[in-house]
């Protein structure tokens, strides 16, 4: 209830503000679809997870398998028949990222942890799958989100000796292999040297306070940035008012050039790849102010005595973390195709289930 009321607020923020400038209907109508997306993928993960269920993880997991199976059929099509052999274009046919995958991994690897019961043959079977797959995305995203929800779920993210010892490591270790990517100097354009590349560039891709957009290869590949930029521009030209509430649904962001964006030019866009400034542009800073309120829910779980419930919060945790990312480079929750809404639901309603059914043991 929490949650929604957050998404509901800043919902209902962006619709106040846009009664005074009169957006255009299918403007307003995009935005409504867009801005209830965390709202109903919250509500869809819920009513998922039954409590007649004896082993509701295996929703995720067969989901993933299903997305992984599918996965590689269209990348063996577009290798195969559409002769695709950059990386670009592959992604651009196949599909940028799946966050079921990456959850169906670490409800495997954790299985034990979080009552998963299904049999050593079908692991093998089916983590090798998940993991080739997830991997063939190329997407950093996905990476980080493997990496972030492991840590969690090995408890490192309880402050700790060990667990600060741990993260420190791993920083060093991270730090010392995009140093070895950096000055590797990867292609932009090749292969796997392509994937490298945009490692090399995420850092100052969604953080780049200039973008000189008579420049090509400056705006493509801070691209993001870009759009943040234009975005805190034309808001903040507005006054106190649109910083602190926005500027409504069916409000857009000009980008002052036409720009090829997956389908067609364009210079106006309703959502950015940053999701903090795409709620700026919508609810100001009202609303970002209740988007980072709904990231720190997640930390705050109820113990409860039971070793389920602990891992599923371990879960919760490592998916607020990721948000962090998630949000700043790929519109999180808002994301057209983001499952990670959906996959919160199921987890909040499965651990009232295992709740609800130790509490009724105990009575």
């Amino acid at each position: 209830m929490k949650q929604l009321a957050c998404f509901s607020a800043i919902l209902l923020i962006a619709f106040i503000v846009c009664l005074f400038d009169f957006p255009k209907p299918f403007d307003f109508a995009k935005d409504i679809a867009y801005m209830l997306k965390p709202i109903l993928g919250l509500l869809i993960g819920y009513q998922l997870c039954k409590e007649y269920f004896d082993n509701p993880f295996i929703i995720i997991l067969r989901t993933g398998i299903v997305l992984a199976v599918f996965h590689m059929l269209n990348i063996a099509y577009a290798f195969t028949f559409l002769h695709i052999r950059d990386m670009p274009t592959l992604r651009m046919h196949t599909g940028y990222f799946s966050d079921f995958e990456v959850y169906a991994i670490i409800i495997l690897i954790f299985r034990k942890q979080l009552g998963l019961e299904i049999s050593y043959k079908k692991v093998k079977l089916f983590l090798p799958l998940l993991i080739f797959s997830t991997a063939l995305y190329l997407a950093r995203s996905n990476f980080i989100q493997f990496a972030i929800l492991y840590v969690a779920m090995k408890g490192y993210f309880v402050a700790d000796r060990r667990s600060l010892t741990i993260l420190a490591l791993s920083v060093i270790i991270l730090g010392g292999g995009y140093t070895a990517i950096y000055y590797s100097n990867p292609s932009r354009t090749r292969g796997a040297e392509a994937f490298f590349y945009k490692i090399k560039n995420a850092p100052k891709e969604a953080f780049k306070t200039h973008v000189n957009k008579y420049n090509w290869k400056d705006l493509n590949d801070n691209y993001r940035s870009y759009e943040t930029i234009m975005t805190y521009k034309q808001v903040t030209d507005e006054g106190p008012a649109t910083i602190a509430f926005g500027k409504g649904l069916g409000s857009k962001t000009d980008l002052r050039t036409k720009m090829w964006l997956q389908t067609s030019f364009m210079r106006f866009i309703p959502f950015l790849h940053n999701g903090f400034t795409t709620v700026f542009l919508k609810s100001g800073l009202a609303g970002v102010i209740l988007l980072l309120v709904s990231i720190l829910l997640l930390f705050k779980n109820k113990p409860f005595d039971n070793s389920v419930i602990t891992n599923i919060n371990l879960i919760i945790v490592g998916t607020g973390v990721y948000l962090f990312v998630s949000y700043w480079v790929f519109l999180g929750f808002y994301f057209i195709v983001d499952t990670k809404a959906v996959i919160f639901g199921f987890l909040v309603r499965y651990r009232e289930n295992i709740a609800r059914a130790v509490t009724n043991r105990m009575q």
